[in-house]
C-alpha cells in the first residue's frame, strides 16, 4: 500500500520512501531488510537506543504500507574486550583482547560479559514493543557463515587497502566534520592502530584470535594465497600458530571491511548510524565504496542520528556505569512516552532526556497530546508521532493506565504517603479521579512512586512534621486568625475542590469576603503569606506539594494537631 496523498509527513515517512526506492532498485527478494547493530561491550544506554529504535520505526511504517519487512539486529559480540571499566576487578585485564562472548560476567549473573549487557536491553525492547530478528556475530563467524567473504576480502586486500588509504589522507571538509571525525568510535580507531606497520601484511583485513589464549593480540607473520594458511604470533602469550582460512574459523574481518561485507550478505536496505560514522574516512563512508568495489553490493539507505544527553539522574542500576539505560528510563516513563521522545524528533536532532522536574512536564505534554489525538480532525505530524509511539504491529497498543491521573498528582501524593499504593489510590479518588482499583492507575502509579523515591533528591522530598512546630507559639494576630478560620471550616472528610476553595478562601474570610468572592490585591498578598505559614507548620519548608494535595494526603485528623496552637 503506497503512502496516501495528504497524509501527515514525518522523518519516518520520508525514510520509508527512501528505503522502498532503494529496494526497488537494488534489493533482491520480496523482504525488505532494516538492520541495526551494536556491540554489548558495556551498558547499552539511551543514546545507543537510537540504533535500535530508528530501524524499528521505519520497519513499522513499511509494514503499515503492506511490505514484507524484517528488522535484523546484529550483536557484535565477537568484538574484542578492550578495557576493564571502573568498578570491575582489575584482574579482568587478563581477558582484554578476547571476544566479548569469551569474557566471564564479573557480576556472576550471566554466562558472559556480552550476555550481561544484552539481557536488560532485550527486556526493555520487549516492553517497548520492539521486535527484532537477532543474530550473534560470534555464532556466525564460528559457524563459518562468512568464510567465502573472508577469503574474497583477503584475495582483494590490496584493493581494500587502496580504498582505506585514500580516506586516511582526506582532510575533514569543515570544522564540524573535523570535530565529528575526532570523535570516531574507539573500536574503529583501535583497529587502524592495531593494523599499522610495514609490508604486505601490515593492514591485513582479517584478524585472528589466538588459539592458545583466545585473545586478538596477534601479529600476522605470513599468508599463503594458495593454501590460505595464515601464520601469526601472539604478543600476549607468545604462541605461534597457523590458522587456515578455508577450513577454520578463528578470527574476523576488521570492522571497516566487516560492516560492508554484511550489507552484501544480508541484503540490507536500510541501516542507521551515529553521526561519527558519516564523516570523511568513517565506517559508512568507506563502507559505501568497499561494498561496491569488493563485494559487488550496494550500501543501504542510511540515516545518521545525533547525540542523546541525560540530566536529572540520582540513582542508576549497579551495572549502568553512571549512564541511564532504557531499563532505567522505563522505571520512570511509560513505554509509549519513551518511544515518543525518539520518534517525534529528526534523528539528526540531538536532545536531552531529563529525569528531574522535566519528567512532570513531559507527562503533562503527553497527556495533552493524548487528548488531541482523540480528535480525528486534529491529525497532524504530532499526532502521527503519538500513534507511532502508542502501538506496534506485533505488540498492539502498549500499556497505559485505564484511568489517566496527572503524573504530578501521583508523584506528589506518593511523596507524602510513603509510597502506599492503596492510600494513593484513595486520595486520587478524593481528588476527583474516580477509578475502581489500584490497577487502573498502572503503569503510571509505580513509575511516579519510583521517580519520587529514586530520582528526586532527598532534600527536595517532603517530610511531614511528626510534632507541632514551635512556630505556633509565635503567631501574629493575622496568622492566628487564619488558622482559626481554617480549623473552624475544615471538614472531617476532605475532597479536592472543597479543600482547595477553603485554603485559598481563608484570607478572603478574614477580610469579610465569601469563599466565592474574587480576591483583592490585599487578599492575594495574605494568601501568599498564609501558604508559606502552612508549609512551615506542616513540612518545615517554604514550599512542597500543592497544599490541597498535601491536605488530602495527610487527612484532617493529622492536619489539625499540626495547625492547632497549644
Amino acid at each position: 500500500m503506497p503512502r496516501g496523498k495528504g497524509e501527515a509527513l514525518d522523518w519516518v515517512t520520508r525514510a520509508a520512501d527512501d528505503v522502498i526506492r532503494h529496494h526497488e532498485r537494488f534489493g533482491s527478494g520480496d523482504v525488505i531488510t532494516c538492520a541495526s547493530g551494536a556491540s554489548p561491550s558495556g551498558p547499552i544506554h539511551l543514546g545507543n537506543l537510537r540504533e535500535f529504535i530508528t530501524p524499528h520505526f521505519v520497519a513499522e511504517e513499511l509494514r503499515r504500507r503492506g511490505h514484507a519487512v524484517r528488522h535484523l539486529h546484529s550483536w557484535d559480540d565477537y568484538d574484542r574486550f578492550r578495557k576493564v571499566p571502573a568498578g570491575v576487578d582489575p584482574s579482568w585485564s587478563e581477558h582484554i583482547g578476547k571476544p566479548l562472548t569469551g569474557v566471564p560476567d564479573p557480576w556472576g549473573c550471566h554466562d558472559s560479559w556480552s550476555t550481561h549487557f544484552k539481557a536488560p536491553l532485550q527486556a526493555a525492547l520487549a516492553e517497548m514493543g520492539v521486535e527484532m530478528e537477532e543474530i550473534s556475530q560470534t555464532e556466525r563467524y564460528r559457524a563459518g557463515a562468512y568464510r567465502e567473504q573472508i577469503l574474497h576480502a583477503v584475495r582483494h586486500r590490496d584493493r581494500i587497502e587502496s580504498v582505506l588509504a585514500t580516506y586516511r589522507t582526506k582532510p575533514a571538509a569543515s570544522s564540524e566534520d573535523a570535530q565529528e571525525a575526532a570523535a570516531l568510535a574507539e573500536s574503529v580507531l583501535a583497529e587502524d592502530e592495531a593494523t599499522a606497520g610495514e609490508g604486505d601484511l601490515a593492514r591485513f583485513p582479517f584478524k585472528p584470535y589466538c588459539r592458545e589464549c583466545g585473545r586478538d593480540t596477534t601479529t600476522i607473520t605470513s599468508y599463503d594465497d594458495d593454501s590460505t594458511d595464515l601464520g601469526y604470533t601472539c604478543d600476549a602469550c607468545g604462541f605461534e600458530g597457523v590458522t587456515n582460512l578455508t577450513t577454520q574459523s578463528e578470527g574476523k574481518l576488521v570492522w571497516k571491511v566487516d560492516w560492508p561485507m554484511r550489507w552484501s550478505v544480508e541484503g540490507v536496505d536500510f541501516e542507521p548510524g551515529g553521526l561519527d560514522h558519516s564523516t570523511p574516512g568513517s565506517s559508512y563512508t568507506v563502507g559505501k565504496e568497499l561494498v561496491k568495489e569488493i563485494f559487488g553490493g550496494t550500501a543501504p539507505s542510511y540515516v545518521a542520528y545525533a547525540f542523546v544527553g541525560f540530566a536529572g539522574m540520582q540513582k542508576m542500576s549497579s551495572s549502568s556505569g553512571g549512564v541511564p539505560t532504557p531499563a532505567d528510563a522505563l522505571q520512570v516513563l511509560e513505554a509509549p512516552i519513551l518511544r515518543w521522545l525518539y520518534v517525534r524528533r529528526q534523528p539528526r536532532q540531538a536532545f536531552t532526556i531529563d529525569f528531574g522536574p522535566e519528567v512532570v512536564r513531559l507527562y503533562d505534554e503527553w497527556d495533552a497530546l493524548t487528548r488531541k489525538a482523540a480528535d480525528p480532525a486534529k491529525r497532524d505530524a504530532q499526532v502521527l508521532a503519538f500513534e507511532r509511539a502508542m502501538a506496534t504491529s506485533s505488540a498492539g497498543t502498549l500499556p497505559t493506565p485505564s484511568s489517566v491521573v496527572p503524573f504530578r498528582l501521583l508523584s506528589s501524593v506518593a511523596d507524602v504517603t510513603a509510597g502506599s499504593a492503596e492510600l494513593i489510590s484513595r486520595i486520587v479518588g478524593d481528588a476527583g479521579h474516580p477509578h475502581e482499583a489500584v490497577a487502573d492507575l498502572e503503569p503510571r502509579l509505580t513509575r511516579a512512586m519510583t521517580w519520587m523515591s529514586e530520582y528526586v533528591p532527598a532534600e527536595e522530598r517532603t517530610t511531614v512534621r511528626s510534632d507541632p512546630s514551635a512556630r505556633l507559639a509565635e503567631l501574629t494576630a493575622d496568622e492566628a486568625r487564619w488558622l482559626s478560620l481554617l480549623l473552624e471550616h475544615l471538614p472531617d472528610h476532605l475532597e479536592l475542590d472543597a479543600t482547595t476553595a477553603l485554603i485559598y478562601g481563608v484570607p478572603k474570610l478574614a477580610h469579610g469576603l465569601t469563599l466565592e468572592d474574587k480576591p483583592t490585591e490585599e487578599v492575594k498578598a495574605d494568601q501568599k503569606a498564609f501558604f508559606n505559614l502552612l508549609y512551615r507548620l506542616l513540612v518545615d519548608a517554604d514550599r512542597g506539594p500543592r497544599l490541597p494535595t498535601l491536605f488530602l494526603a495527610l487527612g484532617a485528623d493529622r492536619v489539625r494537631p499540626l495547625l492547632t496552637p497549644a
